[in-house]
């Protein structure tokens, strides 16, 4: 029972640091559920037969099951590498200085007047063009 509360406990912090924003804690989301992960993985395997891994040989009925422990040292693996090339992301990912955030969109123009205004745009080569009278 205790197990059960404690894999639910990750994964609901786990959750809620992957619904954030920032990606360091998205990053700790996803470790929280890794661990989450491992846990049900090792408790699939039964906890509660706990016997000498060698020795004078007891019945198969007293012995764990290594295959949810062989899963679970494989997930450990995978998610350390994962979360190294997530922590990579993170720090590579953001930008440094104020030059390398993008530009903000620009606001919207307004519509010419029905008539007598002049407007100004741009030729194919991107030069200013000289402002023309806009009849409708």
């Amino acid at each position: 029972m205790i197990l059960a509360l404690t894999i639910g406990v990750l994964v609901t912090g786990a959750v809620y640091l992957l619904l954030q924003r920032d990606f360091l804690r998205v990053v700790l989301g996803f470790v929280l559920l890794s661990h989450a992960i491992n846990l049900l993985l090792f408790s699939s395997g039964g906890i509660n037969r706990r016997t000498e891994p060698l020795g004078g040989g007891p019945p198969s009925t007293d012995t764990a099951d290594p295959l949810p422990q062989a899963f679970v040292l494989t997930a450990i693996v995978i998610a350390f590498a994962i979360t190294i090339y997530l922590l990579a992301l993170a720090v590579t990912g953001r930008p440094r200085t104020p030059q390398d955030r993008p530009p903000e969109p620009a606001p919207p123009e307004q519509p010419a007047a029905e008539t007598g205004t002049t407007t100004t745009g741009t030729d194919r080569t991107g030069e200013p063009t000289e402002p023309q009278e806009v009849t409708r």
